[in-house]
């Protein structure tokens, strides 16, 4: 079965937080990266994983994406404080190969 994610890419400041899903996290990420897609992510320089999670059906994920944009930004925070306090780049170190 297919995997799918739900992401949280922030810009060099951690002042803009933007929540996405996709069923190719590596692909997607590198997408914000190199500013491919035009859109929210590459106008506010977003390009920096600093939080996701993983499920069985992209469906699954869908629901938590919209879960987690209907809450406000302290909860958005909170989860990736929990998981990644420095708000590191998740995918540092990462091979980006299609």
């Amino acid at each position: 079965m297919k995997k799918s994610y739900i992401y949280f890419m922030a810009n060099k400041n951690n002042t803009v937080i933007y929540i996405g899903v996709s069923g190719n996290l590596l692909k997607r990420v590198y997408q914000h990266k190199t500013k491919t897609c035009k859109g929210f992510t590459s106008k506010y320089n977003c390009d920096k994983l600093v939080y996701f999670e993983e499920f069985e059906d992209i469906n699954q994920a869908i629901v938590r994406e919209k879960q987690l944009k209907a809450g406000n930004r302290r909860r958005k925070e909170e989860l990736i404080q929990q998981e990644n306090p420095n708000w590191e780049d998740l995918s540092d170190g990462w091979i980006f190969q299609f």
